[in-house]
């Protein structure tokens, strides 16, 4: 069975007013991507405070962002739980929904535990018994664990593991795996800055938060690529790093909800413990989003 997840995702926020989650906002900012070549949504990852999320809202926000996508929009949710046993139902629970996929971090409370036999008994299991096609989320930053080419070997060989979102920063798995990866198999890239670079070892596309800002100039980078205008996809490239930069390391949620509300979508404010961006964030963002030419005022 061959999975088809090329292109470019962007990764969505979840709007919050106050501390409830906002459909109306969320439905907003979906209709406003609808007008870009995205290939689609993720939604309940890591730029979406997926683990600040109850089960309710998570199945409110997947039910909206698949009533709302525009056809032919591809809906990833993140499902992941401690548990094998807890993220397999919440799985098939979202499932039902109809979306295309579902995005799992490797469980990492116990890192200490989480060797190769354990996080390969844990996706197995979730493939076999999944309603839907899982991707592999490889985010070591956040949870200390990182997924290693001999284990996305053996994962990648089952059908209903459609591919991997890697958010590691680092290149050297992508390098190593890309030549012996199944055709079902697609690797995505989870760093805006490193997206002409993965295209040109084999990546697949990626599911990118610098996406969620800046649609139509990771979606025409991407093409730039494919039509091999290679300069203008580097100049390009280089533009945006320091736009990725901001809002993935230095500033995080708080820099790219703050963003989004300055160049036209909503972003509003994360949910506690993450607090809003300070005064002192706000100025370096604004200079960073006047220098590439983004501010709305």
């Amino acid at each position: 069975m061959l999975h088809n997840f090329k292109g470019v995702f962007a990764a969505l926020t979840t709007p919050f007013i106050g501390d409830e989650i906002s459909l109306e906002k969320f439905r907003e900012n979906i209709q406003k991507y609808n007008s870009f070549d995205l290939e689609g949504y993720v939604i309940l990852g890591s730029t979406g405070e997926s683990v600040y999320l109850s089960d309710e809202e998570s199945e409110k926000l997947v039910q909206t962002a698949k009533e709302t996508a525009s056809q032919g929009k591809k809906i990833i949710a993140g499902t992941a739980r401690e548990s094998t046993k807890a993220t397999l139902e919440f799985t098939n629970r979202i499932a039902e929904i109809g979306i295309d996929a579902a995005l799992i971090r490797t469980p990492s409370y116990f890192k200490s535990l989480m060797g190769e036999e354990a996080l390969k008994k844990h996706y197995l299991t979730l493939a076999e018994q999944s309603k839907i096609p899982v991707i592999i989320y490889n985010i070591p930053r956040n949870t200390g664990i990182s997924v290693e080419s001999n284990l996305l070997f053996a994962l990648s060989e089952h059908v209903n593991i459609a591919g991997i979102k890697d958010s590691s920063g680092n290149l050297s798995l992508l390098e190593e795996v890309i030549p012996h990866i199944p055709p079902h198999f697609n690797f995505l890239l989870g760093a805006g800055s490193l997206l002409l670079p993965g295209l040109l070892l084999g990546a697949h596309g990626g599911i990118l938060a610098l996406a969620s800002v800046v649609p139509g100039e990771c979606v025409k980078l991407y093409n730039l690529f494919f039509e091999k205008k290679l300069d203008e996809a580097h100049k390009l490239q280089l533009e945006l790093t320091p736009l990725n930069k901001a809002i993935i390391q230095t500033f995080g949620i708080p820099g790219l909800k703050y963003t989004l509300d300055r160049i036209g979508y909503y972003g509003g404010t994360p949910r506690l413990p993450l607090l809003p961006l300070d005064e002192e964030g706000k100025r370096e963002m604004d200079a960073i989003l006047d220098k590439i030419g983004l501010l709305t005022d």
